[in-house]
């Protein structure tokens, strides 16, 4: 067969021109259409943008054996520092044999300039799944420099070699850059996103927060976590035909969101709606430490003996099973899941101690019956709300978890546990004092977590186990912190968080009638 006839050689048609540097997050596509727009982004303290330049503005050609094809595109800095960058190919299907197609990368400070070459004549990766392959390993572009590039891809004769598989040979691409020395703060993205701003860190959580105070910041497992307080109106999300409410956006960037009903609701409004389910128990059997998990070891009614048997993974709650069973039904069977992050869920089952928690009868064990007082306890409880317990005069809640072992994932193993089986949970203590709710005993009924005057809702956040009792905080129909056995029937407000990929494509404003969702 002779293989010296044309060859048509295609880079990806697509549907965008521009490649905006983003961290590593943003691309650019070869098109064979569409008008070719520049566009500037802020990276780090550089800014800097790309664009195709040829005429055509695809790259699709057929090619004789020896003949090449050529990109044109300019990399402009406009910044005030010197931005450094990788380009790569991305998305990449290359099945030629290795060496039949080739690439050079050049660049040149005047378009009809002398241009120097990058990347000599190196082989196009091989590739039969869409992959990520390095193009250039480094490009400094100074400040206020244009620099103009050229990427030329060759068809090659290869000799004593049989290149009868070229002619169903597939090669197209996606091309990606990204800037070496720039990390990009997701979180703060996703706050500039929603056209939001932070008051910054807030000090004193001990008074309940009665109206709108906005939104302020802390760290999480992740980076910094800006989080909702008081009476806010801009937290509404619209999102899987259910209404939410923001928490907080994690230092992921993804937006961690509260199940608030089928409708929207104004802060104050009590409506059994806004619950998936009343009457759930937390655990139906109570007589253990164990019981204070969101998963716990061993199964059944067996004794724990230790605190890591206690905390084992291995068993659902009962509340576990309910809200894993909605989510099933309502988010992943309805093709919502690609959505949502696998960002963790904190069920704090740390065990301070006497010295922390100031309660005589804690013995930080932690399993079977052993008297015991967790970390939520240890940060909320105040002389002023029981003198049997500590005598601390403030409250401080914290987003970062204790334990490893407490911070549920599906999939993630280096932040979390990875023993969920969905990404869903329930909201902390830590979260609803930060929300406003006051310290323990302190009603509210402004705040936007303020559901029902008739329903308690469960937590995630343990409190102790004391006289043969497993207990959990909630959220009273008085709006106010406040615990009670896992074996008594509350009210279920499901927790997810929406992907910092899905959160930057909402619109709106985040009120009831103009909620944060995709167009």
């Amino acid at each position: 067969m002779n293989l010296r006839t044309k060859r048509m050689i295609c880079m990806l048609v697509a549907i965008a021109s521009v490649l905006t540097i983003v961290g590593s997050v943003s691309y650019a596509y070869f098109t064979a259409m569409g008008e070719v727009t520049p566009m500037d982004v802020t990276l780090n303290t550089a800014n800097v943008s790309v664009k195709f330049s040829d005429n055509d503005l695809g790259l699709s050609a057929e090619l004789n054996f020896g003949e090449s094809i050529t990109k044109k595109f300019t990399i402009e800095n406009t910044g005030i520092a010197d931005a450094k960058v990788k380009m790569f190919f991305d998305e990449m299907i290359n099945t030629y044999i290795e060496g039949s197609l080739t690439y050079t990368l050049f660049y040149s400070e005047t378009e009809e300039g002398t241009y120097t070459e990058v990347v000599n004549k190196t082989n196009v990766p091989q590739s039969k799944n869409a992959s990520k392959k390095v193009l250039a390993n480094s490009l400094t572009i100074p400040v206020g420099k244009t620099y103009y590039c050229e990427l030329v891809i060759t068809l090659n004769y290869l000799n004593d070699v049989n290149q009868d598989s070229d002619i169903n040979a597939k090669f197209n691409t996606k091309f990606k850059v990204e800037d070496i020395n720039y990390e990009l703060n997701y979180s703060l993205e996703t706050l500039k996103h929603l056209n939001v701003t932070s008051n910054g860190e807030k000090n004193g959580f001990d008074d309940p927060a009665t109206t709108d105070e906005g939104v302020f910041e802390m760290e999480d497992d992740y980076g910094v976590s800006y989080y909702y307080r008081g009476a806010v109106e801009n937290n509404c999300v619209k999102f899987a035909g259910f209404y939410w409410r923001i928490i907080r956006i994690n230092g992921d960037g993804s937006l961690r969101i509260m199940y608030d009903g089928t409708q929207a609701y104004a802060n104050g409004t009590n409506n059994v709606d806004r619950f998936i389910k009343i009457n759930q128990e937390y655990n139906t059997n109570y007589i253990d430490n164990k019981y204070v998990g969101w998963m716990y070891g061993p199964a059944g009614t067996t004794a724990s003996n230790s605190k890591e048997q206690a905390q084992t993974n291995t068993t659902n709650s009962t509340i576990k099973g309910v809200v894993d069973a909605w989510y099933k039904t309502n988010i992943i069977d309805k093709g919502y899941g690609k959505a949502v992050s696998d960002t963790l869920f904190c069920n704090d089952r740390s065990t301070p101690g006497i010295e922390v928690t100031g309660w005589s009868g804690d013995t930080g064990l932690g399993y079977g019956t052993q008297y015991t007082a967790y970390g939520s306890l240890g940060r909320f409880i105040t002389g002023n709300n029981s003198t049997k317990l500590s005598a601390r005069t403030a409250i401080q809640p914290t987003f970062k978890c204790p334990q490893k072992n407490d911070a549920f994932t599906v999939n993630d193993s280096t932040k979390g546990n990875g023993a969920l089986t969905y990404p869903v949970g329930l909201i902390t203590t830590d979260e609803i004092v930060a929300a406003g709710s006051g310290k323990w005993h302190v009603a509210n009924e402004s705040y936007y977590l303020y559901k029902s005057s008739n329903y308690y809702y469960w937590s995630l956040s343990p409190f102790y186990f004391s006289n043969n009792y497993a207990v959990v905080f909630f959220v009273d129909p008085s709006g106010d912190l406040s615990y009670a056995s896992v074996d008594y029937g509350a009210a279920v407000a499901p927790v997810i968080n929406l992907s910092y990929e899905y959160a930057s494509t909402l619109i709106g404003d985040g009120t009831m009638e103009n909620p944060y969702q995709t167009a």
